[in-house]
Formats: structure tokens, sequence, C-alpha cells
């Protein structure tokens, strides 16, 4: 038989520790895990068994597949898609065939278990290595010895034998803490490994996890950054693989202690606590749970996040808004809901450990500031187009004020607020500052359009250089240019906090190479609008701000969403955070009333007038405004 199967046989045979059971999930939870631990049995065990031909090891084998469709079928509703696949991999277990197939097809239903039942795979808290130490001497050492390497008179006597905890090949391959928690937990069906529910699942961890420290020599140095998700699921081959051999040892041997981590465990304590509430029928507190889990357990880290994995970060938005979705209706579709966001929140939990290189935060850094600035320097550099061909020349001034003072701002608000504008206050600020700047962009887009239009007043325009726009419009062109800004400058400066944490160095190359590419993208805009004709400079200006105005529209109504002051209305429609489009119809209508406003605008105005013949002369009809 593979010793896999049996590394924690007689893990806590002579149990004295009087610690009773602390069990923070739920019967349901506890069964989900059950037949996940099964199932990695098999995973793991069943090819050898195969290969070995052995009676005994191939009748294990079957009572193995036997539990894990009993424990699937115990499960009842919320499992029932798994049952017949459960029942394929026991139909060829009992026939020992297929080694390789049953091994795959039980990998491959953990890892749809673990989604579908929101499973953790990881503890809560970093585990105690020298209480796992203490609870190790006292009630494992009888089967496996004080060293872990078995060599005690009563293992001779146990079939299977009890695993050797040095054993390279075995301490290296299959094996996880993960693997070492179930085992201690449901025990091992058919050996002399039972269940040990009177251990803490602190306990268990603590246990789990200093069994892997057996054969790790002293570490000399830090380790590297790694999270408890990582740890917990991963083989020491594995984690040789990801940080280096030499620092495996340190790994094993040194918990994390990431602030990023317990943040995210906290926002999977508020969800499972929200599945609790729904499974009560109270609903609406349950979307109160599920906001404070948003606020506080994922804003708090989303730069960050979002800096190593935009795409797992918007997963999680769209998460945590179809589980609030749920709430809202009081659907019983919550539990589905909420079991996928417990996944990705460890998901989210497993990447908080990885560095990133310079290079790629380098990179992050460029297309950061590239994506927020983007829309930010086509606004300013519009409006300063339109005013140099205007010849206004004294209001290009202002435009720069403007947009200075929302970067200045913004990095205040970031070093004096930095605490004080998390979560649910930042989210406050962004979306009401993009509705504010859409204020701004459709007074502005009105007004270059008017002017586009009017050749009389561009005419007096080029006789006079100075007051061409008066006091109000020198506001006007202020807020623009700060509003439209400062959104961008706020946002930027948090993700950059969060990727400077990998690599300061490689943030402050990036904001380089950032600044230099937009300030090109400044100049060629400035050049091209110089040299458009005024009525076509003006036209697609005018384009711009509306277009940009449509997708701040989206993105603060959004915002607002996410801080429950806006209801949800979801809608079949594509998502496209960058573009400010959500399948949101409280977005959609608005932006889309929005889009359509300067072409019902344009109709109106090219209606024919029919005037009233003027006394002792034929009906005048007005020229064409151009």
């Amino acid at each position: 038989m593979n010793r896999a199967a049996s590394i924690t046989l007689c893990l806590l045979l002579s149990l004295s520790s009087s610690v009773r059971a602390e069990t923070p999930t739920s019967d349901e939870g506890r069964t989900w895990h059950r037949l996940v631990g099964i199932l990695q049995y098999l995973q793991a065990d069943y090819p050898a068994a195969v290969a070995s031909r052995s009676e005994f090891e191939l009748t294990e084998q079957k009572s193995f597949a036997a539990e894990a469709l009993e424990a699937a079928k115990d499960l009842g509703p919320s499992a029932a898609t798994f049952v017949p696949r459960v029942e394929a991999i026991q139909a060829r277990v009992d026939q020992a065939a297929d080694p390789e197939g049953v091994s795959r097809d039980c990998g491959e239903l953990v890892e749809n278990l673990v989604l579908a039942g929101g499973l953790a795979r990881s503890p809560r808290l970093a585990p105690d290595l020298e209480h796992g130490a203490k609870l190790f001497q006292a009630n494992c050492a009888a089967c496996h010895g004080a060293d872990g390497k078995a060599e005690v008179s009563i293992a001779a006597n146990m079939e299977p034998r009890p695993a050797n905890f040095q054993d390279p090949e075995l301490m290296a391959d299959g094996l996880t803490p993960y693997k070492a928690f179930n085992t201690t937990s449901f025990g091992v069906p058919g050996t002399a490994m039972p269940a040990y529910p009177t251990l803490s699942e602190d306990d268990r961890w603590s246990l789990a996890f200093f069994v892997f420290t057996l054969r790790q020599p002293p570490c000399p140095g830090e380790p590297p950054n790694a999270s408890l998700e990582r740890l917990a699921t991963s083989t020491d081959a594995e984690l040789a693989k990801a940080y280096g051999v030499d620092k495996v040892a340190c790994l094993r041997r040194h918990m994390p202690d990431a602030d990023e981590e317990k943040v995210l465990l906290s926002a999977r304590a508020a969800v499972g606590h929200a599945l609790r509430l729904g499974a009560d029928g109270d609903y609406a507190a349950a979307k109160t749970a599920l906001l404070d889990a948003y606020l506080n357990g994922l804003e708090p880290v989303e730069p960050k996040l979002r800096g190593r994995d935009p795409d797992l970060t918007q997963k999680l938005e769209k998460a945590f808004l179809q589980a609030r979705l749920a709430a809202e209706h009081k659907s019983p579709q919550l539990q589905d809901e909420g079991r996928e966001l417990l996944s990705l929140l460890d998901q989210a939990r497993k990447s908080t450990g990885s560095t990133t290189d310079l290079l790629s935060v380098m990179w992050l850094t460029l297309l950061i500031l590239l994506r927020e600035g983007f829309e930010a320097t086509i606004i300013v550099t519009a409006l300063l187009a339109a005013l140099k061909k205007m010849k206004a020349m004294d209001q290009v001034r202002v435009v720069h004020a403007g947009w200075m003072s929302a970067i200045v701002v913004g990095a205040l608000a970031y070093i004096v607020g930095r605490k004080l504008l998390a979560g649910a206050q930042r989210e406050w600020m962004e979306g009401l500052t993009a509705l504010v700047a859409v204020a701004m962009l459709l007074y502005a887009a009105l007004w270059l359009n008017a002017r586009a239009n009017v050749s009389h007043f561009m005419g007096e325009l080029r006789q006079r250089m100075q007051g061409a726009l008066g006091r109000g419009s020198m506001f006007g062109l202020f807020a623009i240019a700060f509003t439209s800004v400062l959104r961008e400058s706020f946002e930027t400066a948090i993700f950059l906090q969060g990727l400077a944490v990998d690599s300061a160095a490689g943030v402050a190359w990036g904001v380089v190479a950032g600044i230099v590419t937009l300030a090109v993208l400044v100049l060629f805009i400035n050049r091209m609008g110089y040299r458009l004709p005024m009525k076509t400079l003006f036209n697609i200006s005018t384009g711009v701000l509306v277009v940009t105005a449509v997708m701040l529209l989206g993105k603060g109504l959004h915002s607002l969403q996410e801080v429950g002051a806006l209801p949800l209305m979801p809608v079949r429609f594509i998502y496209v955070d960058m573009l400010g489009l959500y399948p949101d119809a409280l977005s959609l209508v608005p932006q889309a009333l929005l889009a359509a406003a300067p072409l019902l605008y344009r109709a109106l105005r090219r209606r024919p007038r029919v005037e009233t013949p003027a006394s002792g002369g034929g009906a005048t009809q007005p020229p064409p405004l151009r």
C-alpha cells in the first residue's frame, strides 16, 4: 500500500488531551470535508493498490469508495449532482479498473466539491507549531516515535504500519497539511486511525502543520512570503518548485502573519455568517452581513489584489453583488452564490503571499497609470486644444491649475486619510466624484458644441484674446479639469501603494515610464488638435467628453451600488469595468439616455424653421449654422 494513505495512522492513538472541540463549521460542512478527505485517499492510493494486486489493499479501497458514496448522499440535494460521479468512481474501484482515470476523476471532483461547498482548506489563524509539538509528543509518539520515524515496537505489529514522517518520498509528494487535517478530523476507514473530534479545530491544524517540520533542518533565515492557504494546500515538492528547495524548511518552520490574509479571513467569516442567516430565513441581516464583508474584507485589500490579479478581483466584486442580489430577493440561490464567493476568497488568500519581481511591478504600474490617466488626459487635452484653437490662451492656465490641484488633493487625501478613506468611505468618494465629473463634462460638451456652431462668436474670439469666456466659464473649466482628474489620481495612489509592497523600485520606474508615456500622449493630442479644422476639432472634443461622461456615470452609479446606497437591478449584458459598463439597468439606462441626448439635441437644432413673412417682402430663411 502507498504509505501516503497511512501517514497519520495512529497519529493520536493514545490521545490524552481533554480539550473539547470548537466546531465553527456546521455538520453539513464537516460532511463536505469528510467526502473530500475520502476522495483524496482514493486519488493517492488507488493506483498503487491496483498495481500491488493485494486483496487487502483493494478491499480497503472499495471501503473508501463506499464511504465516499455514503458521504455524498448524506449531503442531500446540495450535492445531488455529484452522486452519479461518485457512483462512477465506485463502479471502477469495485472492479479494480482504470486506476489513472479514477485518480484523475477523484482530483477533479475534490476541486468541484471545494467550490460547491465553499470549503476552507486552511486555518483561520496561523498554527501554533510549539503547541503542535506538545500534542505530537503526548499523543502520537507512541506509534510514530518521538522523532516521527515510526521506529517503535508497536509499529511492527500494525497493518498498515504507521507513517515515517521523515521519509522524503512520503512527505514531499501527495501529502498536504489539509490532508493531514482531514485525517485527524475523520480518521481513516478500515484502519487503526480513528477520528478525533475532541481536538479543537486549531489543535488539529497545529498538529497537521507540525508533522511537516519533523524532517526539515533548522531555518537559517526568513521565509519568503507565502499565504496560509498556499502552505496548507501545497506539498513540499510544490513549495520547492515555487520558492526553491532551500526555502522549504523556512516555509514549514515559520508561519506567516500577513495582515492582508487576516482581512480576507474576516471577509470569509462574514460571508459564512451571512449564509447561516440566509439559511435561517433572515435575508435582510444576510444582506447587511454581505455588505460588511465587502466593505471591511475586500475593499481594504482590493488595490493590492487588483495589482496582482485584476481578473480575480473582478470576479470577487461580481460574486459579492450576485450574493447580495440573492439576499435581496430572498432566494435560496444565496447558498450557491455564497459558496462560490467563499471559494473565490480562498483563491485571493492563496495569492496574498505571492511576490512580484521589479519588471512585473513596473509594467503593472505603467498599465495602471495609462488606464487611470487616459480618460483624464483626453479630457484635459481636448479642453486645451479647443482653447488654443479659439486663441483663449488666458484660460489655459485655469485648466492646468485644475488638473494639478486634483493631483495634489488626491495625494493629500491618500496620505492623510489612508485609513479614514477605506472601505465604504472610499467608494462613496469615488462614486460622488464621478457623478460631479459627469455634470462638469456635460457642461463642457454643451459649451464646446455651442461655440462650434456660432461663427459670430468665433469671429469675436479672433479679435480679442482676453475675457472671452467670462468668470463663469473660468470656474467651469477649472471644475472640469479638477473633477476629471481627482478620482483617477486617488485610485492610482491606492493601487500603487499596493504594488509598492512587492517592489517599491518597480513602482518608481513604472511611474516614470507612465509619466513619459502620458506626456507624449498629451503632446500628440495637442499637436493633432491644433492642426485640425475648427469645427472638426470641436465635434471630436464634444464626442470625447460625452463618451467619457457616459463611462464615468456608469462607474459612479456602480460605486454607490457597491456601498448599498442604490439598489441592484441586474440585466443580461456585458461587464467591462474599464469602460464603466455593468450588467445593471440602474446604470445602463441612464448611460443610454445620456449617450442619446447629443443626437437628439443635434436633431432638434437641424429642424427647419419657418419665419413669418416680413411686411413688404417675402419670407427669409436664415443661413445654416456652421
